[in-house]
């Protein structure tokens, strides 16, 4: 079986999948968890429908990416899509803590002498 790059597709489909916009919302990083809010309704795009289905549970964006087989830049923009109708909500993963926040070194180390010797 011969792969084809990620972001390689029909480039007539995916302009009609996205309506022809190019630019992604960056509220959606490939790590964001979204679930969906709602049913999917009648007469909704096929990609929206499989989306909600897909975000029963929380997903992150790239395994919505590759579940779908559509490069993330289409994804994102259909996940704006969704988020600005209120059926997807984003939760986005907690920020690293801060370098003053972690204990020091000195103290790191003497747990680790503590844990050697035991």
């Amino acid at each position: 079986m011969i792969r084809k790059p990620v972001d390689v597709g029909d480039p007539d489909r995916l302009y009609m999948v996205t309506g022809g916009r190019s630019e992604a919302d960056d509220s959606f990083d490939l790590v964001t968890l979204v679930v969906s809010e709602s049913e999917p309704t009648p007469g909704m795009q096929s990609e929206h429908v499989r989306i909600l289905e897909l975000c029963r549970h929380p997903i992150a964006v790239v395994e919505i990416s590759a579940e779908l087989a559509l490069p993330v830049t289409v994804v994102r923009i259909l996940l704006g899509d969704l988020h600005d109708m209120g059926k997807v909500s984003a939760r986005h993963p907690r920020a690293a803590a801060s370098v003053a926040g972690l204990p020091e070194t000195a103290l790191l180390q003497e747990v680790l002498h503590g844990l050697r010797n035991l």
